[in-house]
């Protein structure tokens, strides 16, 4: 299974859930059945790493998403994965105009629904706040992301 985040920038929202994800997956003996990734659709900041302030952020939770380079989401990753979580109105209206048909649709939805069903909860962008923003978005992250991993592995053969 191929999971990706998808953020505006891919250097905040996305890139810290990819980072958790990966860590949790890791944690679960997982990584031989779930691969994340993520992306955006700013092209200004396709190559760059993460934003400082969510690197450190990550880094304060054990976490290093360092390593992470911003890549722009193309029509190829229906292809290639199998859920596709977005983090608010804007990207989920961006990853349907690049869907090719019903199934591609069918991948997609907002990470948020997988804490509350059906509400289409953003996750708070805090590009334009502080530290605490930060902070604030990383946790509902993480429980967005316990409540996916949980979910995940109810389906995964035994």
């Amino acid at each position: 299974m191929k999971i990706l985040f998808v953020c505006l920038g891919n250097i905040c929202r996305s890139p810290l859930a990819e980072g958790i994800m990966k860590s949790k997956v890791e944690k679960a003996g997982l990584t031989a059945s779930i691969k994340v990734d993520s992306a955006g659709f700013e092209p200004f900041h396709r190559g760059d790493p993460p934003d400082y302030r969510a690197a450190r952020v990550a880094g304060n939770h054990g976490l290093d998403i360092s390593n992470h380079r911003a890549r722009l989401f193309t029509t190829n990753d229906f292809d290639t994965c199998d859920l596709i979580f977005i983090m608010d109105h804007n990207n989920y209206r961006d990853v349907l105009l690049e869907a090719r048909n019903h199934e591609d649709e069918a991948k997609v939805d907002y990470l948020m629904n997988v804490v509350n069903p059906g509400k289409n909860q953003p996750v708070p962008d805090p590009w334009y706040g502080n530290m605490k923003n930060f902070e604030e978005t990383f946790k509902i992250l993480d429980v967005a992301i316990d409540h996916l991993l949980s979910r995940i592995e109810k389906s995964l053969p035994e």
